[in-house]
């Protein structure tokens, strides 16, 4: 008998999502190497950032990684229904761009700095996972529990690369609740062309995610590795 959904026998599913992909060629490269390696099961892309087409034709030689997209508002949002009208609009764009580079559907959709849980925005992004029938980050079933992180709490503007350190991660992973998890990570390399203020912490991500320590752990646990594709019905339940 299948156990239901919730109960405390059922087993723990994981999806880790790492954000990111298409900002920069090291991260695209950082975010596939801690798929093929580690524990990265998900990753969600920037549409317009220089290398998107890159990181979505990279993506295509890895089936078992689901690609999402990482929507971003690059201006304040008027509130009423101007600011409705824009991101309404955004969000058709983005999707459209996502279908024209990957030539599939995202997975899911989230969004860059949690946009998509502001006041303003919150509702139009449901609206529009809803009539796409698109997972949405800490919008439904699935609980998001927080960042795997290099910036200390509570403030997360300060470097402490303890947040993304293997003990930390393994507590982590110990403390994961009955049922499926969502966990948010920014694996990638440090190249030139990558604008951002988060950066060695992106490649300390990758030493954690990528550690043996780390996969024998998640095996000893019981810890099934999903992705959002993975989690549809009559789909295989491994990423």
């Amino acid at each position: 008998m299948k156990v239901p959904a919730g109960h405390p026998d059922e087993g723990r599913r994981l999806i880790v999502n790492a954000d990111d992909f298409g900002m920069a060629a090291g991260v695209n490269r950082g975010i596939l190497e801690a798929h093929e390696r580690g524990i990265v099961t998900s990753t969600s892309l920037m549409v317009d950032r220089p290398a998107a087409a890159d990181a979505a034709r990279a993506g295509r030689a890895f089936p078992g990684l689901g690609i999402g997209l990482h929507f971003e508002l690059d201006e304040e949002i008027p509130a009423g229904p101007e600011g409705a009208v824009r991101v309404r609009a955004e969000l058709r764009r983005q999707h459209e761009v996502f279908l024209g580079l990957v030539g599939a559907a995202p997975t899911h959709v989230d969004s860059h700095h949690h946009v998509h849980r502001e006041a303003a925005v919150a509702p139009l992004f449901r609206e529009f996972c809803v009539a796409h029938g698109l997972a949405a980050r800490a919008c439904g079933a699935v609980p998001f529990i927080g960042w795997f992180y290099g910036h200390a709490p509570p403030e997360c503007v300060r470097t402490d690369l303890y947040y993304v350190g293997v003990p930390f991660l393994a507590a982590l992973l110990r403390g994961l609740p009955p049922g499926v998890s969502e966990l948010g990570c920014h694996p990638g390399y440090v190249t030139p062309d990558i604008s951002s203020r988060y950066l060695a912490e992106r490649e300390a991500e990758i030493r954690t995610l990528t550690d043996p320590r780390i996969r024998a752990l998640v095996a000893d646990l019981g810890i099934a590795l999903v992705n959002h594709a993975s989690l549809r019905p009559g789909a295989r339940t491994g990423a």
